[in-house]
């Protein structure tokens, strides 16, 4: 079974695959702070889509799709056009490296992000293990 990129089940999935996963519980442990990623329209995307993230000590504590990117309370929004999620999902661009060339844009404290890059780097290994389909395909 595949996931459409963005969606609630594909965030969802995400969501699940995180609390199955002991390298990001491990790397992770310290970790409080929830997340709305908001993918941008451009070439391969027509829409704006919010995907929340919810994240506490090593575990995920769920993920939806959003109507509106304040609907739940988060500490962190990541923007960034579609294709440009489209490469972190695939690994072809490392998220951290991501927010300092400004590809994506941060909305919370990067301080904080920087501090649990393992945890990062599980996160996108864990996308890149969610069954995607994206549009178009």
């Amino acid at each position: 079974m595949s996931f459409r990129f963005p969606s609630n089940e594909w965030i969802v999935e995400l969501s699940r695959l995180l609390n199955e996963s002991p390298s990001y519980e491990s790397s992770a442990k310290d970790w409080e702070g929830d997340f709305v990623f908001v993918v941008e329209p451009d070439d391969g995307f027509a829409e704006t889509a919010y995907l929340y993230l919810g994240l506490r000590h090593g575990k995920s504590t769920g993920g939806a799709l959003l109507a509106a990117p304040d609907e739940r309370p988060t500490e962190y929004r990541i923007s960034a056009p579609f294709g440009v999620w489209r490469k972190v999902i695939e690994g072809e661009l490392d998220p951290i490296q991501g927010m300092m060339m400004r590809k994506l844009k941060l909305d919370g404290n990067l301080m904080k992000i920087m501090r649990y890059p393992k945890a990062a780097k599980e996160i996108v290994s864990c996308c890149a293990d969610v069954p995607t389909m994206w549009p178009g395909n």
